[in-house]
């Protein structure tokens, strides 16, 4: 193997999933209190995502917490209780409404950020492919041209994808305050093939 070039092909795709996390949070005088009410609000989490069509294996845990928060130590001011979970959104023209869904469960709800990722990116990504081996491919061609040999045939190829989920963080006032205030916008899908050529 006498040369090795890299190439990038880049994508741009549509996203057609979103990524939720939220959950609930209370404060509580005792440990007890706090956790009874945390998982009471999270069930009533659970069931407002049911009456919205959400399916159970789209809905994953992603926290379970309980400790004390001192007014200074070793006083204890009150018990944090909390449980987040990871909705996944497969209909992103719903996505302003189940956000609604999650805020409006009370005071107790929390809003901690979206990604947005394409479901499905086999397409992009052969797409990337060929404009990655193309680049690397007149790239090894120019090479072989400026050392004045002919090049020759393909001995290896490495291959590494870039892009996937962005997560984006929100606060909870980012309640949707018209039908369309989540945007997914395009996701960047990038593959590199590092390619080593024979002269011949």
């Amino acid at each position: 193997m006498d040369i090795t070039v890299v190439g990038e092909g880049t994508v741009l795709a549509a996203p057609d999933i979103l990524r939720l996390y939220a959950g609930v949070e209370v404060r509580r005088a005792s440990a007890a209190e706090s956790f009874t009410a945390a998982r009471a609000a999270a069930a009533r989490l659970a069931g407002a995502l049911r009456q919205e069509g959400i399916a159970a294996g789209d809905v994953r845990t992603t926290e379970l917490s309980l400790g004390p928060e001192y007014e200074a130590y070793p006083k204890v001011a009150a018990y944090r209780a909390a449980q987040g979970v990871e909705v996944v959104v497969r209909d992103l023209a719903r996505a302003d409404r189940i956000i609604d869904t999650v805020a409006g469960i009370g005071e107790e709800a929390r809003l901690n950020g979206v990604a947005f990722e394409v479901s499905d990116p086999a397409g992009p990504l052969r797409e990337a492919r060929t404009g990655a081996f193309r680049d690397a491919a007149d790239k090894a061609a120019q090479y072989a041209g400026l050392a004045g040999r002919p090049l020759g045939r393909v001995v290896s190829v490495t291959e590494e994808i870039k892009g996937g989920p962005q997560p984006m963080r929100m606060a909870a006032t980012m309640a949707a305050e018209d039908s369309a205030s989540i945007s997914p916008g395009r996701q960047t899908l990038t593959v590199t093939v590092r390619l080593g050529y024979d002269f011949a």
